[in-house]
């Protein structure tokens, strides 16, 4: 039984034709044979070539919806018994950038131009504090750089890939099928030259005939203050290099924030706890609290309630793009009660309470120390 053409296109039967030529787009390069040379590639690029030929199409892809496979046994079914790929406007643009010189008519040709290279991407984990103020960082990275042997032709000093004589340079062959709905013409990689269009006789020692190299590189990247985790940099011209003088492609730093003990983060501002003593949250204290820029001084009121927010205007995230503004840092306040009196204690706290009226005593739980400490 035939695959779902959606099923392998990995997309759902409502899905636009944009997200099917992403879809398409992806797959083609995984699985075309000329950067994939594994057991099956070739079948499944295929029928990836095959599910987008009809999908793409408005018509094509209402009778497949309707009949199935049976309904798109021919590339044109319906439209006078013939249509060729290269007539297909969507299929033709996705096959001209993927091979860089499909033409549009037949047996005409087109020739074939630079292809950028591939982005990369990396990881980089930040301390919290380091995704707060940003700064310098050193990373490693390994991608594919233009052979310095052969510049990139792949041939080795001294000589150059001719033309392939069995696509004459187009990088694809044709095959055409007669069906009871018409003429399909499939068209797939060159097997001579593995849809490069060129042959190379004798191979450049140093890359082995690919045009490139890898070659692992230290490079130093700027964080901005308030990055979050998530953040994404792009690094411009530090992908893999492209082929025949094409563009390299970018770099994509995808930064991972680590978790703090002390501090938590929300959008621009930090947030923390603090524990007090009954006394001084009764009596109000100045003590020095930890921040990322180090302790700052901060008067406690007297008469704080457990849970009160407190706030340190400039002490947070700096805002992205405008280091100079920076957010709050709130603090919770925790107001530790303690469950055992010394006597002396007690003794002084029973006086307070008498002095205030309080009724306290074992039992009593309404009173001022029944209320901090018989509960």
């Amino acid at each position: 039984m035939a695959r779902d053409y959606y099923e392998t296109l990995g997309v759902s039967r409502n899905a636009e034709q944009d997200e099917i030529k992403r879809a398409y787009r992806k797959l083609a390069r995984k699985y075309h044979p000329d950067v994939n040379k594994d057991a099956g590639a070739e079948e499944t690029f295929k029928e990836v070539s095959r599910a987008y030929e009809v999908l793409s199409e408005p018509e094509m892809r209402g009778r497949y919806d309707r009949f199935g496979e049976a309904g798109v046994g021919g590339a044109a079914a319906g439209t006078g018994g013939f249509q060729d790929f290269q007539d297909m406007g969507g299929f033709a643009d996705i096959f001209e950038s993927f091979f860089n010189g499909f033409s549009g008519q037949p047996g005409q040709q087109r020739r074939r131009g630079p292809l950028r290279g591939d982005d990369l991407r990396l990881n980089l984990k930040l301390d919290f504090k380091e995704a707060i103020f940003g700064g310098e960082k050193e990373i490693r990275i390994s991608h594919l750089e233009t052979c310095n042997t052969c510049t990139g032709s792949g041939a080795k000093p001294g000589t150059r890939p001719r033309t392939c004589s069995t696509c004459n340079g187009a990088g694809q062959v044709r095959r055409a099928t007669r069906t009871p709905f018409g003429i399909f013409n499939q068209v797939s990689a060159c097997p001579t030259c593995n849809g490069s269009g060129e042959v190379v006789e004798d191979r450049c020692e140093s890359c082995g005939g690919s045009g490139q190299q890898q070659t692992a590189k230290k490079l130093k990247i700027t964080v901005p203050a308030g990055v979050e985790n998530g953040t994404r940099l792009r690094v411009s011209g530090e992908g893999d290099a492209g082929k025949r003088n094409g563009q390299p492609g970018d770099l994509y730093v995808y930064l991972v924030v680590n978790d703090d003990l002390q501090f938590k983060r929300d959008g621009i501002n930090i947030l923390s706890e603090l524990k007090v003593s009954y006394l001084q949250a009764i009596l109000g204290c100045e003590l020095d609290i930890e921040t990322v820029d180090g302790k700052v001084a901060m008067q406690v009121p007297a008469g704080t309630q457990p849970n009160t927010v407190l706030s340190l205007e400039g002490r947070g995230v700096p805002r992205l793009g405008n280091p100079v503004s920076r957010g709050k840092h709130l603090i919770t306040v925790k107001v530790d009660i303690p469950t055992r009196l010394k006597a002396d204690e007690r003794e002084l706290l029973t006086k307070l309470a008498e002095v205030r009226g309080d009724s306290v005593g074992k039992g009593k739980k309404d009173g001022f120390l029944g209320g901090l400490f018989n509960g």
